[in-house]
């Protein structure tokens, strides 16, 4: 499949002037300047709703929901209780997103999910239960419990 090229403000120029002089209908256009009939029709529209005619690739694709207020709220809630889940998060930040999207988000900001606050529990020795069940979000790289331990040979 070819990669789409964006039509040249010249070439939107001449489609524009040529429908307007009345050369032809919209179907004749787009045949003679080789493009599209939707794309004469969204280019009539374009200028109709907004007086532009340039190319708006900054408007295409879809739009994040968590946004970066949503991200300061994230790091304000897991400051005060850094054990909220994803569901928690979502909820508290009225969000109708994917729990993946939120863990993506918090990824992005440095933030990842440490399911034990202690080392691996000893197989020779009981270790005390002081985090047992609890799990935080911490800041990537905080921890030297985060590292694996090298193998003795």
């Amino acid at each position: 499949m070819r990669k789409r090229r964006t039509t040249s403000l010249d070439l939107r120029e001449r489609i524009l002037d040529t429908y307007d002089a009345g050369e032809g209908t919209r179907e004749d256009v787009a045949r003679r300047f080789r493009v599209s009939l939707g794309m004469v029709k969204k280019l009539l529209q374009q200028r109709r709703h907004t007086g532009d005619i340039a190319p708006r690739h900054y408007m295409a694709g879809r739009k994040p929901e968590i946004v970066a207020h949503h991200e300061h709220a994230m790091r304000a809630l897991l400051d005060g209780k850094p054990d909220l889940t994803l569901k928690e998060l979502r909820q508290a930040l009225g969000l109708e997103c994917s729990l993946q999207a939120i863990h993506v988000v918090l990824g992005k900001m440095g933030l990842t999910y440490k399911k034990r606050l202690s080392a691996r529990p000893s197989k020779t020795a009981r270790t005390s239960r002081g985090h047992a069940g609890k799990a935080a979000w911490i800041r990537r790289g905080s921890s030297s419990s985060t590292s694996r331990a090298r193998k003795q040979t």
